[in-house]
């Protein structure tokens, strides 16, 4: 039973994930069956230890291969962390631009430079246990009036800074915080509940098979779509190399690290979220995660 899925150019891609069985967190592997295979029982430690082996699809392989049982996927699935520090980067599509430059009052020309700079903006968005996961809530500031989800490819990296996977990201963010000062940008992104990743860590895609991967957000409040929307991985203006270089510039991450790669889909300014509206978003390639909202 194999656990591996074909990825646009014939390349084999491998879906994995932490799952909770009773009191233990364990990992696992997505079948294309539709099933789940539980890598813990034949001797897999964590996330952490697969993506930090040259080896990691041949083992995956091998694995797959072990005849182990199969679990239905209607387990409870984790976030895809575990030690890693989860960073963000801004402005990457010209609509993140835009969008960014209308919120501000008047530090909108910082939005412009840096979109057109040889340096990314890169900022620290969460610690891995303050991570939300699939199913989980996420959550709006109470002394926010403009919240809304960023949808976002999120870059996974081993400790040696190589992209060894991908997941699904919402950067969630404060809009009238920031842009009421630019160095509110910390209240404005990082608080209680402000990051969800899930619910696949995707192991073996290239960047090729990425840029090729379509992210689609929709948001309903009482059961209606509010609002929905669409971009292209292939928007982003930033090559993944050049991502990884700046973040892993002046920096080590022992257990590695994550990096959302901003968003290319901005709900309009009328737009704010509230408690309990559901966030949906879909990347092509890697799944979907959903969570519901509250106040924090």
């Amino acid at each position: 039973m194999s656990g591996k899925h074909s990825a646009q150019n014939g390349e084999r891609v491998w879906p994995l994930c932490r799952f909770r069985a009773g009191q233990s967190v364990r990992i696992g592997l997505k079948t294309d069956q539709g099933t789940l295979l539980d890598l813990t029982s034949a001797g897999v430690g964590s996330l952490e230890e697969l993506l930090e082996d040259e080896h990691c699809t041949e083992r995956l392989e091998k694995l797959s291969n072990q005849g182990l049982p199969p679990l239905k996927l209607s387990v409870s699935l984790c976030a895809p962390v575990e030690r890693q520090e989860v960073w963000a980067a801004g402005v990457t599509y010209l609509r993140s631009k835009a969008a960014r430059m209308e919120e501000s009052d008047f530090s909108a020309t910082a939005y412009d430079r840096v979109y057109e700079a040889a340096r990314p903006e890169l900022f620290f968005k969460s610690l891995a246990e303050k991570v939300v996961g699939p199913g989980e809530s996420i959550g709006i500031r109470r002394d926010a009036n403009w919240s809304v989800p960023e949808p976002e490819l999120a870059l996974v990296f081993n400790s040696r800074g190589k992209v060894v996977g991908y997941t699904i990201g919402n950067d969630m963010s404060s809009r009238d915080i920031e842009g009421e000062n630019l160095l509110y940008l910390p209240q404005a992104k990082i608080y209680e509940r402000s990051c969800a990743l899930g619910p696949w860590l995707v192991v073996g895609a290239t960047e090729e098979n990425a840029r090729a991967w379509n992210i689609h957000i929709s948001i309903r409040r009482k059961a209606a779509v509010i609002f929905k929307g669409e971009t292209s991985v292939n928007r982003m203006k930033r090559a993944f190399a050049e991502l990884a270089e700046f973040l892993f510039r002046g920096q080590k991450f022992p257990h590695g690290a994550i990096l959302l790669t901003g968003t290319g889909v901005v709900p309009p300014d009328s737009f704010t979220l509230e408690a309990g509206d559901e966030v949906e978003i879909e990347i092509g390639g890697i799944g979907v995660l959903k969570n519901s909202v509250v106040v924090v």
